[in-house]
C-alpha cells in the first residue's frame, strides 16, 4: 500500500490544455526568469569593479567552461523529469518518492564528482578558451569557488525537478525566486564589502551565489520530507532506492548529455574564435548571451513545466491530449519569442548601456543583439520541441539536432568566414542566429512524425 499523506493531489491532465500549460508553466517559467534576472544583476555588478571589461569577460568565459559540466547534469536530469512525472502520472506514489530519492543521490555524486575536477583544472580550461592576464585571474578566482559548490548546485535543480514532477511547480518557483533573491542581496554585500563586511570583489559574487544554492537546497528538503508536497519522502520509504533503476535513469539521460555536451563543446571551440577580436568584443558577447537567455530562460522554465505535464499525460494514456498539449505549447513558444526578438532589437542600445560606458563596446553589443533577434523564433520552437521530447524520455532526437546545429551549422561555418575567409564578428552572430532557423526546421519535421507518443519508459 502506498503512502498517503493526507493532501488531495493534483491532476493537470483534466481541464483545458491552455490552462494546464500555465499552470505547470508559468511557476517555472518565473522561477527561471528570476534566475536570469540575477545572472544580469551578477554581470551588473561585476561590471561595476575596476577594469570593468576584464571581470565581465571572465565571467563570459567561465561561463562557457560551467555550460560543459552543467552538460554532465543532462546525464540524470531528463531521466528523473521522465521517470517522476511519468510515475505521478501512473499514480504509482511510492515509486515517484523512489525516483526523487535516487535522482538527489546521483546529483550529489556527479556534482561533487565533477566540482573536484573543475577546481583543479579551471586554469587551463581558461586559458585555452583565450582569457588573459586579469580576465584570466579574475575567472579562476571566481570560478575555484564555483566548482567547490557544483555538487549543490547540481541537487538544487533536482529539487526543482522533483517539485514540478509531483504537480507542486508553484512551491518550484518560490524556491527559485526566493534563492535568486538572496543572491541578488548578498552579491554587492560581499562584493563591494557593505554592512561591515571583507570587499571579496568577484570572489564575493561566486561565494553568494554557492551559499544561495546551499540555502535552497537545505528548504527544499525541508519541504520534500515534510508532508509539505504532493509526494512525501520518507527517511525508508516503502520502494528501496536500487541501482538499475538509477542505470535506468542514466541511459535515458545519456543521449541529452550528449547532446549538450555537444553545444558546451562548440562554445568552447567558439569562444577562442570570438576571443580574437577583443576583450570587448568578448564582454559584448557575454551581455548578449545573458539578455538572450532572459528569453530562453523564460522558455526553459514553461518547458520544464511542460515536460512534466506531458509526462502525466503519458503516465496517464491520455496520448491525444499529450499531443495537443505539445501543439499549443510550441505555438506559445514561438509568440513569446516574436515579442521578445521585437523588444530587444528596439532598446538593444538602452540595455547595453546599462552595463558599459564605452561607445565602442555598447555598438558591438547592440550589433550582436539585433542579429540575434532575427532568430529567436526559432529557438523557442526549438527549445519547445525538445522538453516535449524530454517529457517522455526520447533524447536521442534531440542529441543528433543538437551534434548537427553546433558543428555542421555552428562551428564549421564560423571557422571557415573568419578563420579562412577573414570576416569579422558580425558573421560569428549571423551564422549563430541562421543556424537556429535551420536546426529548428529539421527538429519540427521529426517533431511531426509523432514517434515521442510511443514511448514507454
Amino acid at each position: 500500500m502506498a503512502y498517503d499523506n493526507g493532501k488531495k493531489r493534483v491532476d493537470y491532465t483534466e481541464g483545458s490544455i491552455i490552462v494546464s500549460i500555465l499552470k505547470m508553466g508559468l511557476p517555472s517559467m518565473f522561477g527561471f526568469l528570476s534566475q536570469n534576472v540575477y545572472s544580469l544583476v551578477d554581470t551588473y555588478w561585476v561590471a561595476q569593479l575596476p577594469g570593468q571589461e576584464s571581470g565581465v569577460a571572465a565571467i563570459t568565459f567561465f561561463a562557457t567552461i560551467l555550460w560543459l559540466f552543467f552538460s554532465f547534469n543532462q546525464l540524470v536530469g531528463p531521466g528523473s523529469v521522465a521517470i517522476i512525472s511519468r510515475r505521478y502520472g501512473e499514480k504509482e506514489y511510492d515509486l515517484a518518492e523512489k525516483a526523487i530519492k535516487e535522482t538527489l543521490l546521483l546529483k550529489l555524486f556527479f556534482g561533487i564528482l565533477f566540482g573536484v575536477v573543475g577546481f583543479f583544472t579551471v586554469d587551463h580550461m581558461l586559458y585555452l578558451l583565450g582569457a588573459r592576464d586579469a580576465a584570466l585571474a579574475d575567472g579562476i578566482a571566481y570560478g575555484r569557488i564555483m566548482f567547490l559548490g557544483m555538487g549543490i548546485m547540481y541537487a538544487t535543480y533536482s529539487v526543482y525537478t522533483a517539485m514540478r514532477g509531483i504537480a507542486n511547480p508553484q512551491m518550484a518557483m518560490i524556491l527559485m525566486i526566493a534563492s535568486n533573491l538572496l543572491n541578488v542581496v548578498l552579491d554587492p554585500l560581499l562584493m563591494f564589502g557593505y554592512w561591515g563586511l571583507p570587499a571579496l570583489g568577484i570572489r564575493g559574487a561566486a561565494i553568494a551565489s554557492v551559499a544561495s544554492y546551499g540555502i535552497t537546497f537545505a528548504a527544499g528538503l525541508l519541504l520534500l520530507y515534510g508532508n509539505y508536497t504532493n509526494v512525501k519522502l520518507h527517511l525508508r520509504g516503502k520502494a528501496k532506492i536500487g541501482l538499475d533503476t538509477m542505470w535506468k535513469m542514466l541511459k535515458i539521460g545519456v543521449p541529452a548529455w550528449l547532446g549538450s555536451m555537444s553545444f558546451s563543446s562548440a562554445r568552447l571551440v567558439i569562444t577562442p574564435m570570438i576571443a580574437v577580436f577583443g576583450t570587448e568584443v568578448v564582454a559584448a558577447y557575454g551581455v548578449g548571451n545573458q539578455v538572450t537567455h532572459f528569453g530562453v530562460m523564460v522558455l526553459v522554465g514553461v518547458g520544464l513545466g511542460l515536460s512534466s505535464l506531458i509526462g502525466h499525460n503519458m503516465g496517464s494514456e491520455k496520448y491525444d491530449r499529450a499531443k495537443k498539449t505539445a501543439d499549443r505549447a510550441v505555438l506559445l513558444a514561438v509568440g513569446f519569442m516574436v515579442v521578445f526578438g521585437l523588444v530587444t532589437f528596439v532598446f538593444a542600445r538602452d540595455v547595453m548601456g546599462m552595463f558599459f560606458e564605452k561607445e565602442v563596446t555598447i555598438g558591438y553589443g547592440v550589433t550582436l543583439l539585433r542579429i540575434f533577434a532575427v532568430g529567436f523564433p526559432f529557438i523557442g520552437a526549438f527549445l519547445m520541441i525538445e522538453e516535449i521530447h524530454v517529457g517522455v524520455g526520447l533524447n536521442t532526437p534531440a542529441m543528433v539536432m543538437n551534434f548537427i546545429h553546433s558543428w555542421a551549422f555552428e562551428v564549421g561555418p564560423i571557422f571557415l568566414m573568419t578563420g579562412l575567409l577573414g570576416f569579422g564578428q558580425n558573421a560569428v552572430w549571423w551564422t549563430i542566429s541562421i543556424a537556429g532557423v535551420f536546426s529548428t526546421i529539421l527538429f519540427y519535421i521529426y517533431y511531426q512524425r509523432g514517434r515521442w507518443l510511443t514511448v514507454k519508459v
